[in-house]
């Protein structure tokens, strides 16, 4: 017992020093969290060294609020215990996973580790779907969004865990560095980057909460509605109107580690499809309220050309 709690002391030790230590580095803002892993197993070695203590990784800096996550699942039997795996890496209040419609052991998988809160629905709902369920049940300050058949190492996800604790109210997969240039990309990548035009975040380009993984605060998820995270451009516009912070935190390359399905292959595929409505849908409800126009009511022509030109 003694050596357990030794190694729990310096754990905390070494959680505290380390954020004392990232806090005060100066580094950029739009490089702190995407650096925060590298920097964290940096600090997390070196500090072994020389307490002479084992320090487990991943290295977090204290987190304020209580942690939950929601991982979607359906047919994720031989994947979900990796992404459960990596999950208990870290210091989660709750893990729920929300197995819908599933037709294989996904939901015994899931059962069988520790501790896991298993939603089971015997009705396919949609990853979309399941989080907002999820997230109604959730009952952490902080809530990260996962899918069952993408795992991701605990050090990456500790960069969507620490942004949301600082104070970033939806901290999203940053996907534009595993994009080509604009003229090769798809429908639905030009969709989320014309969304977030017209929303006045050119910012964000083409990052948004139909990428998983992401984080959000309690706060911004009553801001947006349990229910409008059924419809992820829908969240995104509603968040972006609530002046809620949101940013790209780090990159985790999910368009590799996407399942190839039926359903998502080839040019105008089904999940191509409902992802485009669901912008239009977004862009239709905001319009109702903005105008027609939204950002660009109250640009000229002449400026408006010459924002185009620049693209």
């Amino acid at each position: 017992m003694a050596g357990k709690r030794n190694r729990t002391v310096s754990s905390s030790a070494a959680s505290a020093a380390f954020g004392q230590w990232l806090y005060s580095s100066g580094i950029p803002r739009h490089q702190f969290y995407h650096v925060m892993p590298s920097a964290a197993e940096a600090f997390r070695r070196g500090y072994a060294r020389s307490s002479r203590e084992p320090v487990p990784a991943p290295l977090l800096p204290p987190l304020n609020g209580r942690v939950s996550v929601i991982v979607s699942a359906c047919n994720e039997a031989s994947s979900i215990p990796m992404v459960l795996r990596e999950l208990k890496r870290l210091p989660f209040h709750e893990i729920i996973v929300v197995e819908n419609g599933s037709q294989d052991h996904t939901y015994a998988a899931a059962r069988s580790f520790e501790g896991v809160i298993v939603a089971h629905i015997p009705d396919r709902l949609g990853h979309d779907v399941a989080r907002a369920m999820g997230a109604k049940m959730s009952t952490g300050d902080i809530i990260l969004f996962m899918d069952g058949d993408m795992p991701v190492s605990a050090e990456k996800l500790s960069s969507y865990l620490v942004a949301a604790d600082r104070g970033v109210d939806v901290a999203l997969n940053d996907i534009m560095p595993l994009l080509p240039a604009f003229e090769r990309q798809d429908e639905v990548t030009r969709c989320k980057t014309f969304l977030n035009r017209m929303m006045g975040r050119d910012d964000l380009e083409a990052n948004s909460l139909t990428a998983v993984p992401h984080a959000m605060t309690r706060h911004a998820m009553e801001r947006i509605g349990y229910g409008n995270l059924a419809v992820p451009p829908m969240a995104q516009s509603l968040a972006i109107r609530q002046g809620l912070r949101i940013e790209a935190v780090q990159t985790v390359d999910v368009l590799s580690m996407n399942r190839r399905r039926k359903t998502n292959r080839g040019k105008d595929n089904p999940v191509a499809r409902l992802i485009i409505g669901d912008h239009v849908e977004a862009l239709g409800e905001t319009m109702k309220d903005l105008g027609a126009r939204l950002q660009w009511g109250q640009v000229s022509r002449t400026e408006l050309a010459l924002r185009r030109n620049s693209l």
